[in-house]
């Protein structure tokens, strides 16, 4: 691993990319899969991946595919790595054991965590969770939840979609998911998402897939129980080299 100096968040740039016409909100939402810092140009770079998050400036970040002490990452906890260089709260959510370590999913918090759930979904060609960070905004609590549902077929992730809005099923408070859904727009997975749910439109570009020449739109927010969700906006990244997806942000 490329042993550069980590650009501390105090150091960290203004919003490369702002979100248009959009004014400042009470919280920035970001949601990465990260491939676990390794880059469209086959290295594995976690310091870079720290770097470019930090630029952007998130209160709440939803991370997929992350490694804990893998050996073809270095043997380093990421998600612990990346919350201390940020500034952040972490939690790491375990999909399965793999090459040493741990493979998953993770939360980082700028704000105090208040509760952590893993939530177990059905598997697909590999184990699946989703991970889910209870906060406070003004006074009212709000969960986020990071998920990266199966990559091979509609009839693994729908069992996997279904079970997850069952599990957030009686919060009553505000929910945001953010992640990888490994479905497009009009999708059976979409639409079942979206019988609960609002899945957040994007403006500009839609597609996130693959981050150099992006073809498919695959990573989305959506949201539930929140005031005026069709008001609700987020922004696919222009970031083409650190991960194989391209990052997805939003104000709330």
């Amino acid at each position: 691993m490329n042993r550069r100096r980590l650009l501390p968040l105090a150091l960290a740039l203004p919003f490369s990319e702002p979100l248009l016409g959009a004014p400042r909100a009470r919280l920035r939402l970001m949601s990465y899969n990260i491939k676990r810092g390794f880059g469209m140009d086959q290295r594995t770079d976690l310091e870079r991946t720290i770097e470019y998050v930090a630029r952007q400036k998130p209160d709440l970040l939803a991370l997929q595919e992350v490694d804990r002490n893998c050996r073809r990452s270095g043997s380093v906890d990421q998600a612990a790595v990346m919350g201390k260089a940020l500034g952040m709260k972490a939690s790491f959510h375990k999909f399965m054991d793999y090459d040493g370590g741990e493979y998953g999913l993770a939360i980082l918090s700028r704000l105090p965590v208040k509760k952590t759930v893993t939530h177990e979904l059905p598997p697909g060609v590999e184990p699946r969770v989703a991970g889910e960070i209870q906060v406070e905004m003004d006074g009212e609590p709000l969960s986020f939840v990071s998920l990266h549902l199966d990559w091979t077929t509609t009839e693994r992730r729908i069992p996997q979609a279904h079970a997850l809005t069952e599990a957030l099923a009686a919060r009553k408070h505000s929910v945001i998911l953010g992640g990888d859904f490994n479905a497009k727009p009009g999708s059976p997975t979409m639409k079942l998402f979206g019988e609960d749910y609002h899945v957040v439109a994007k403006q500009g570009h839609r597609l996130t897939f693959p981050a150099d020449v992006p073809k498919i739109e695959i990573d989305f927010f959506a949201a539930r129980n929140v005031e005026n969700p069709q008001k609700l906006t987020s922004r696919v990244l222009d970031e083409p080299l650190v991960s194989d997806h391209r990052p997805l942000v939003m104000e709330f």
